[in-house]
C-alpha cells in the first residue's frame, strides 16, 4: 500500500483483490454474501472536508451547502454535509478538470473493500467485536454533529471514519435485491433506479457506528445533514 500526492490531494493506493461482500446473517439487502473481485484503485484517507468544498464553491457557481450557517457544521476539517449525489459528482468533475486526476465516487464494492481495511468477514474495520471500544470513539458517539476524523477511527488501510461520521455516496444505483444477480468481478450496481447507494455511519443516528457491509440509499437530489462523500480514483 502506497500514498500519492497530486497538488493538495493525497490518495491511498489499494491493490484490490477478492473478498466476500455482504453478510448472510444480516439485513436482506446484504444477502447473499458473495465472492467479489475488485481491481486496484485509490481512495482519499478522509471524507471531503468543509474547507476543501469551500474552494469548489468559491471557484464555481456551485451552491454553498445548506447547513454551513448552523453551529458545528462549518468546522474546516470536518466532513462537508448537505451534499447531494449530483453535488458530489460535480465536485469530482471539477477537481478532475483542475488537477488532471480522474477522481470519482466509488462503487459499492470498492467502498466495502476499502472499509474492511484488509479484514474479511468482520462487521467492523478492525478486529474488535464491538464499536466503539475506545475512549475517543466513545466521545464520538456522543456528538451531535460531524467530527474531525480522529486516529482512533482509522482502519488497517489508514482510512478514517469508514464506519462512522457521515454517510458517503457511491456511484451505484441502489437495489435491495442486487446481490442476487451481482457479477463476481467489479460490480457497478443496477443499470437504473431511483435511489443512489451510500455507505458508512452517521452522527445523526442513535447508533452512530455502522457495520462495513451495511447498505443505505437516498434520492440523488436530496441534501441531508449526515450525507457527505469521499473521492476515489482508478489505479495509476
Amino acid at each position: 500500500m502506497t500514498t500519492t500526492r497530486l497538488l493538495e490531494i493525497t490518495l491511498v493506493s489499494l491493490a484490490g483483490g477478492d473478498y466476500v461482500m455482504g453478510a448472510n446473517d444480516r439485513r436482506r439487502d446484504e444477502r447473499p454474501a458473495h465472492h467479489v473481485h475488485v481491481g486496484p484503485f485509490r481512495v482519499a484517507p478522509r471524507p471531503v472536508s468543509n474547507s476543501e468544498y469551500a474552494e469548489f464553491v468559491r471557484r464555481t457557481d456551485a451552491p454553498a451547502p445548506p447547513f454551513w450557517s448552523q453551529d458545528g457544521f462549518d468546522i474546516p476539517d470536518a466532513p462537508v454535509v448537505g451534499i447531494s449525489w449530483h453535488d458530489a459528482s460535480a465536485y469530482c468533475a471539477w477537481l478532475a478538470d483542475l488537477t488532471g486526476l480522474p477522481v470519482r465516487q466509488p462503487t459499492e464494492a470498492e467502498r466495502e473493500y476499502a472499509a474492511r481495511g484488509g479484514i474479511d468477514g468482520a462487521d467492523w474495520p478492525d478486529h474488535q467485536e464491538s464499536w466503539p471500544d475506545d475512549p475517543i470513539r466513545s466521545d464520538v458517539a456522543t456528538l451531535n454533529r460531524p467530527h474531525v476524523p480522529a486516529s482512533s477511527c482509522q482502519n488497517g488501510y489508514g482510512l478514517y471514519c469508514m464506519a462512522d461520521n457521515v454517510h458517503e455516496w457511491c456511484q451505484d444505483w441502489y437495489s435491495r435485491n442486487y446481490y442476487d444477480v451481482s457479477p463476481s468481478t467489479s460490480p457497478t450496481g443496477p443499470a437504473s433506479g431511483t435511489r443512489r447507494a451510500s455507505r458508512g455511519g452517521s452522527w445523526r443516528h442513535r447508533i452512530k457506528f455502522t457495520r462495513v457491509s451495511a447498505r443505505s440509499s437516498l434520492s440523488p437530489s436530496y441534501r441531508y445533514n449526515d450525507y457527505g462523500f469521499r473521492i476515489y480514483a482508478d489505479a495509476q
